[in-house]
């Protein structure tokens, strides 16, 4: 792991596999070596960025958990981490953001196409990777990963201003842009042990549902977080016209005043009714039904770790999937 330190919570749901993931940032960081120094310079910059690399530990614990012993999952799991830090560059490109985990982000530092490229670098040298794990299988699902992330975030980015699209197209969305690489880590940590069918479709399962979940509780947090836990400002889904679940959720139940402020706010952009919105959501219940939404899909992905064996790996799994929602940035 980096240098940066972790939360006693966040430490728990690694410990089983901490070795690993020592050898998962060997391995990032050697495959992040290259010719060209601005490439290393800007893959640093982000990999080390402070995230908890959850997507990579999935990864881990889900090969680990059905008693995998080899070391084709560290590879697995940095690959995973490399797809996710493509993404990033490219998401922050662009939303045009400034901020990402309370630091610059890597456009905003060294430009937009340096970001861009550098994120195209990241996802060749992951495909380069999963030539090494060996698994036609595996680079099935993890290429299809790939396409689907990508229409999720083009779905997301056509949906921008659009106060039309109900909560289906939402869970769509989110389903493509944020869930799709949880469930291919914990799919993919799962067929590299072996498992059984049945275990392989639970880690898919769990991992979709951990998505789901995790993304719901950030786009709550955009309406009642704290910003300077978030390392982003409070309202900055609504200044970018994103129709989120609460947003959608209190056009539904509000009344026709409220939903026309929201719907308003959606098509506008910017910041102008933050506060009007702020109490809308609130007073409609908008938040604690997004809640809810998240504790449902924990409750989905706790059930399929059932076909798991008792163990350190699948004790760490409930828990880091309870974390998602108990998050406050």
């Amino acid at each position: 792991m980096n240098s940066q330190v972790v939360s006693p919570s966040v430490s728990r749901t690694h410990e089983p596999v901490m070795e690993d993931f020592a050898a998962v940032d060997r391995t990032i960081r050697a495959q992040l070596a290259s010719h060209v120094p601005l490439i290393e310079t800007i893959g640093n910059y982000i990999i080390e960025s402070g995230g908890k690399r959850v997507r990579p530990l999935l990864s881990l614990l889900s090969a680990r958990a059905l008693g995998y012993e080899g070391q084709q999952h560290i590879t697995l799991a940095a690959l995973i981490e490399f797809m996710h830090t493509s993404t990033l560059l490219h998401d922050d490109v662009v939303d045009e953001s400034h901020l990402r985990r309370g630091r610059a982000t890597a456009n905003d530092t060294w430009g937009n196409a340096p970001s861009v490229l550098v994120g195209d670098f990241l996802y060749s040298r992951s495909f380069e990777m999963m030539v090494e794990v060996g698994s036609m299988p595996i680079m099935a699902v993890l290429s299809n990963a790939t396409s689907i992330i990508a229409e999720g975030e083009v779905l997301q980015l056509t949906n921008i201003g659009n106060a039309d699209i109900d909560e289906a197209a939402y869970f769509d969305t989110i389903q493509g842009k944020t869930a799709m690489l949880f469930e291919a880590a914990s799919h993919t940590g799962a067929m590299v042990a072996g498992g059984s069918d049945a275990q392989i479709e639970a880690l898919k399962l769990y991992g979709r549902y951990l998505g789901l979940a995790f993304q719901l509780v950030d786009d709550l947090l955009d309406y009642q977080g704290d910003a300077s836990e978030m390392g982003k400002n409070v309202g900055d889904d609504l200044a970018e016209g994103k129709p989120t679940l609460p947003l959608i959720r209190a056009m539904a139940v509000g009344s026709p005043a409220q939903a026309n402020v929201v719907r308003r706010a959606i098509n506008e952009g910017g910041l102008s009714y933050l506060d009007e919105v702020l109490a809308i959501v609130r007073d409609t219940g908008a938040l604690e039904y997004t809640r809810d939404r998240a504790h449902e899909m924990v409750d989905r992905a706790l059930e399929q770790l059932a076909l798991l064996p008792p163990s350190p790996y699948r004790e760490s799994l409930e828990l880091l999937v309870r974390q998602a929602v108990d998050r406050h940035a």
